[in-house]
């Protein structure tokens, strides 16, 4: 595994072979959690799993210390995709239906969109790939694994929830934002190059866009894995 800060020694490419590979891992690793959805399956598992991606995070952070990549302006782990990994890892040691709802619909609604589109330099074997989508991937395998094994559910009023969470946040963003010349969440300004935030108008109209767009994005989850007569199984 590769650990350098050069990307010119493992590139990425999207849709190269590499990238569809995870892809089909992804999916695969759905597939396969949803055959089992019966076994039972050991806390001390849920547990490692939990380890697992603090210390892929933990490595992520020192990683970027010692390539000189690390600024508070763009690397605290403020990102949904960092929030994300936080949340799937309290919902695996302390299993709670409302923090599943969230984690489901936050985590699946950012992760699915950057294993599919994502905005990377590194490719195979550097540690850069391997951590973006085994992070990426093992949130929401974990979501999965929660709804079909453990039997938790997702219902219309998950939606609002997971809506209030994020626009609980949104403020201090902003303010993490203002002090350190960031732009996490991209509140502050579009992202560079073409997006979906473009065709939500100028600063700041594109931020209501953004939570218009979240809704709809959680409302399908829902209607596509949401059951109600579902009972939560807790060990």
């Amino acid at each position: 595994m590769l650990f350098g800060g050069d990307a010119s020694a493992a590139p990425f490419s999207m849709f190269s072979l590499q990238h569809i590979l995870m892809i089909l891992l992804l999916f695969t690793g759905i597939f396969i959690i949803y055959l089992i959805r019966k076994l039972s399956v050991p806390r001390s598992a849920e547990i490692l799993f939990a380890v697992s991606l603090l210390l892929f995070e933990a490595w992520y952070q020192a990683w970027l210390i010692f390539t000189d990549r690390w600024a508070l302006h763009h690397a605290l782990p403020l990102e949904l995709s960092n929030i994300s990994v936080i949340l799937a890892v309290v919902l695996l040691i302390k299993p709670n239906k409302l923090l599943f709802e969230i984690t489901f619909l936050v985590g699946i609604g950012g992760a699915i969109q950057a294993v599919i589109t994502p905005v990377l330099s590194f490719g195979w074997p550097h540690f850069r790939f391997v951590h973006f989508f085994y992070t990426h991937i093992a949130v929401i395998w974990a979501v999965f694994y929660f709804l079909w094994n453990r039997g938790f559910t997702l219902t219309y009023s998950s939606v609002w929830k997971a809506m209030v969470f994020l626009n609980v946040l949104l403020p201090f963003i902003w303010m993490v934002n203002v002090l350190t010349g960031g732009n996490y969440w991209f509140i502050m300004e579009k992202p560079e190059g073409d997006s979906l935030v473009d065709f939500f108008g100028d600063h700041p109209w594109y931020i209501l866009g953004m939570e218009a767009s979240a809704v709809v994005i959680f409302l399908l989850l829902v209607f596509l894995f949401g059951n109600g007569k579902r009972r939560k199984r807790l060990s």
